[in-house]
């Protein structure tokens, strides 16, 4: 079968179905491999096997413009436009590298494409969010609760591709994180950390009379066991000109003493040696239930439900929305969210009114080809396509489109009001997004990863995703997972990678 034909541009339909189409009808778990491999069949889920996916495979070759480093005809894909797609379907597709715009189903040819996409997924049962996502979450908190808006923030969007370039690039997360905003934040920390070490040496050169900071320090710290922690004896550097005393030991910072301490006490906290992020990895959180101490660091969950007081300044709430017209809820919100969206399309990506209307808005994020399924063993809120709404104040501030699988949660899209960019929720919807995948987990195990669209290692401002870690790419020869820390060394000296390094693997 010959490679697929352009990309759709804009409104998310595929080229001209006629002599190039070509109708298959999948069942019993068939996809699209390869250009060379042909449909592959395998056993399919017993909740899916009476529902078969029914695509058209678009035939043809073409180069066309590239979304991300706007090469006018660098990029290259194979597409299929999916009519009707099972769940367990969808993602088979996707842990092969393909995804999804609406019904359009696209794959890119990796090894000739100019920007190649590598799948990414985050592991959430080990993510710990990292200062700069901690920031976020507390910054909305204040908000909610006292109506705070924090100096500084960032409001201006990162330049992305616009809803034309979309299909031909990443739908699933390219308009998610204020990376400018993290950016500022990583910059902020450093002027603080800058201005904190000019403080310790102007105090530490009012005391260059002595050569020992710390005579002898022996601190006794109560820890769970009763038993004391070790002293520690502390010299400083001898000034310049004066002898050394060899009979001491090297100096150490009070900042390595303390680590020291606190490492020592963890210890003792946990016999079993795992200290990193004070949690065992490869654990779900739910089975290390918080400790009454102040020094242990919150978790996910503990930042974003955090209890408001009754007098908050604000009332938030996030639903969970089937795509369905048939859907009470969906059908009601519609005309809101179809307005936040034109909103968010003119003022971010500055599309004409005539590129936003409901008929695009309608292909591109309420089409969908999943069909909904609620087996016994699934989440109760079944598997299939939602919109995920953020209602502030009985309005609906963002919306973020993302499709429940039987082993992730995958992002599609996000869209917002920009009059509240000030709270971040690019990065905020995705920190939501992975504490839902985790709750979705404790119902149904096997629901373990949440799916962030494509990583470009070639396009700066799409780096951002390897941040929310630990994450893995996918090989793109082999389907296999690898961790990213693994793949970033390959990807600096090449564009396409293979990551998998057994030689012998197919």
């Amino acid at each position: 079968m010959a490679p697929a034909a352009s990309a759709p541009r804009g409104s998310g339909e595929g080229p001209a179905v006629g002599a190039r189409a070509a109708r298959c009808i999948v069942g019993w778990r068939r996809f699209w491999a390869g250009p060379r491999s042909g449909w592959r069949v395998g056993a399919m889920a017993s909740w899916a096997a009476l529902s078969p996916s029914i695509v058209e495979y678009f035939q043809g070759e073409d180069f066309y413009r590239c979304g991300y480093c706007k090469n006018e005809s660098g990029s290259r894909s194979n597409g299929m436009w999916a009519h009707s797609m099972t769940v367990q379907d969808y993602q088979d597709l996707i842990d092969r590298g393909w995804r999804r715009s609406g019904k359009y189903v696209y794959k890119p040819v990796m090894n000739q494409t100019c920007c190649p996409q590598y799948t990414i997924r985050c592991r959430p049962l080990q993510f710990q969010p990292s200062k700069s996502h901690k920031k976020v979450l507390k910054k909305m908190l204040k908000f909610l609760a006292k109506g705070e808006i924090s100096k500084g923030n960032c409001e201006d969007e990162p330049m992305e591709p616009t809803m034309e370039d979309a299909v031909a690039s990443d739908f699933a997360l390219i308009n998610k994180l204020d990376i400018q905003c993290d950016l500022k934040t990583l910059s902020d920390d450093l002027k603080e950390s800058l201005k904190s070490e000019e403080k310790k040496k102007g105090k530490s050169s009012k005391r260059e009379e002595s050569n020992e900071l710390i005579q002898s320090q022996d601190t006794e710290e109560k820890l769970d066991s009763g038993e004391p922690s070790h002293s520690v004896k502390v010299h400083t550097v001898p000034q310049p000109g004066k002898g050394a005393d060899l009979s001491k030991p090297p100096c150490r910072k009070a900042k390595e003493i303390r680590k020291e301490r606190k490492r020592l006490k963890l210890m003792r906290q946990n016999p079993g040696g795992e200290l990193e992020g004070f949690q065992v990895r490869g654990q779900p959180p739910s089975l290390f239930p918080p400790k009454a101490k102040s020094n242990q660091p919150k978790s996910l969950e503990d930042l974003i439900f955090e209890s408001l007081p009754e007098s908050a300044s604000h009332k938030f709430e996030v639903r969970l929305v089937p795509v369905s017209f048939e859907d009470p809820e969906f059908k009601s919100s519609f005309s809101q969210s179809f307005a936040l969206y034109v909103k968010y399309q003119m003022a971010i990506h500055q599309d004409p009114p005539d590129e936003c209307g409901k008929t695009e808005f309608t292909r591109f994020l309420c089409s969908s080809p999943l069909e909904a399924e609620n087996p016994a063993n699934g989440p109760d809120c079944g598997y299939g396509s939602f919109h995920q709404q953020y209602w502030l104040d009985g309005k609906i501030i963002a919306v973020g489109v993302i499709d429940i699988l039987p082993y992730c949660v995958s992002s599609v899209y996000l869209y917002y009001d920009p009059d509240y960019s000030f709270l971040s929720l690019g990065v905020y919807s995705a920190l939501r997004e992975i504490a839902f995948t985790r709750q979705l987990h404790e119902k149904t195990p096997q629901l373990s990863y949440y799916y962030m669209g494509f990583y470009i290692h070639s396009c700066p401002k799409m780096k951002y995703k390897g941040q929310y870690r630990p994450s893995d790419l996918l090989c793109p020869e082999t389907y296999v997972w690898v961790p990213i820390e693994q793949c970033l060394p390959s990807l600096e000296n090449s564009k396409y990678c293979r990551f998998n390094q057994d030689p012998e693997a197919g």
